[in-house]
């Protein structure tokens, strides 16, 4: 890579700011992939691996002469997983379930009104626990509105039983992808 043998210090910023982006657009597309989003994967992954080929390139060009690449690509490669789960995290592509475990009483009613006016499909299915009868809520919701669901569930009652599972496929019911 004869154009970067000149390139001082700047070396060290392509090395670095190259392998962090290039790591955090993989983590992304990984998930996408996994969710069932594999078009957008698929897209994403030519410009994923055009910048893998041209910052490890340009690491394994010099790295003999310079070992200091080999460190700022290993540290850019733990920046980059951590931001890629940071962004994915606040993309929040894809879909959850929620079960919310409650006594059967009258905030648990209040609950389930606040929960549907809201929007969020709730089955209720009937349990019996340790101390008495319990409500077993489940709802199914996309990932960006977990935070909005679980505001009006802590509204409600703050030591609730809640369990939040990934979804990977959901077919009928009231979601819309």
């Amino acid at each position: 890579m004869g154009f970067l043998d000149n390139m001082g210090i700047w070396i060290y910023f392509i090395i670095f700011f190259g392998k962090i982006l290039e790591v955090t657009v993989a983590t992304v597309r990984v998930v996408l992939i996994n969710r069932g989003e594999k078009k957008i994967g698929a897209f994403i992954a030519f410009f994923e691996i055009l910048i893998w080929l041209f910052v490890t390139g340009t690491v394994l060009d010099g790295f003999q002469e310079d070992i200091l690449r080999v460190v700022v690509f290993a540290l850019a490669f733990s920046i980059g997983n951590y931001l890629g789960s940071w962004m994915e995290n606040k993309l929040a592509f894809g879909l959850s379930s929620i079960q919310v475990i409650v006594p059967n009483n009258e905030q648990s009613h209040e609950l389930l009104d606040d929960l549907r006016q809201s929007e969020f499909a709730v089955t209720i299915i009937k349990g019996q626990g340790k101390d008495g009868e319990r409500d077993l809520m489940v709802l199914h919701l996309l990932r960006k509105r977990i935070p909005e669901a679980m505001k009006i569930i802590h509204s409600h009652l703050e030591n609730a039983v809640i369990i939040i599972n990934d979804v990977k496929t959901l077919k009928g019911g009231y979601i819309k992808k």
